[in-house]
């Protein structure tokens, strides 16, 4: 078995991509137009999947667009995705500068969870060891579910 894409659907495409590439750094590597049925499908993956050695296949998130405006609920019964990065305190206060909202913040230094403009949670883990605890994030409260 060979895992190949997690697909999530989502509402507003330009809110969506700006969050998914602008907030995570995920790059789009592939995009389906679909007239006939009415969709767009659009594929990401990290930087660091994308450059893996030999051709590998990298891990892919499918971003589903339907045209025909439907409602979703329930984000948080996909569960969540989950990434990891290099310093999840320099993660966690650029994706707040942009102005999403931290969850739970990273008061361990390992982990903190976020939401996409789809309330889809995405938990960030530091790659690695936890770092040293550290203000703001130590004594930070939840705010909302993730």
């Amino acid at each position: 078995m060979e895992y190949l894409h997690t697909m999530v659907r989502i509402s507003d495409l330009k809110q969506s991509l700006d969050f998914y590439t602008d907030v995570l750094g995920l790059v789009e590597v592939r995009r389906t137009e679909n007239e006939q049925g009415r969709f767009t499908l659009i594929f990401l993956t990290t930087p660091e999947d994308l450059a893996r050695p030999g051709g590998e296949r990298s891990p892919l998130l499918e971003l589903t667009y339907n045209w025909d405006p439907e409602v979703y609920t329930g984000g948080r019964n996909f569960g969540h995705l989950a990434y990891a990065v290099d310093n999840i305190y320099a993660f966690c206060a650029a994706a707040q500068a942009k102005g999403v909202v931290i969850n739970r913040p990273p008061r361990d230094g390992r982990m903190a969870f976020i939401r996409s403009p789809d309330g889809i949670s995405i938990e960030i883990l530091q790659k690695g060891e936890s770092l040293p605890k550290q203000e703001p994030w130590a004594s930070m409260a939840n705010t909302g579910t993730w």
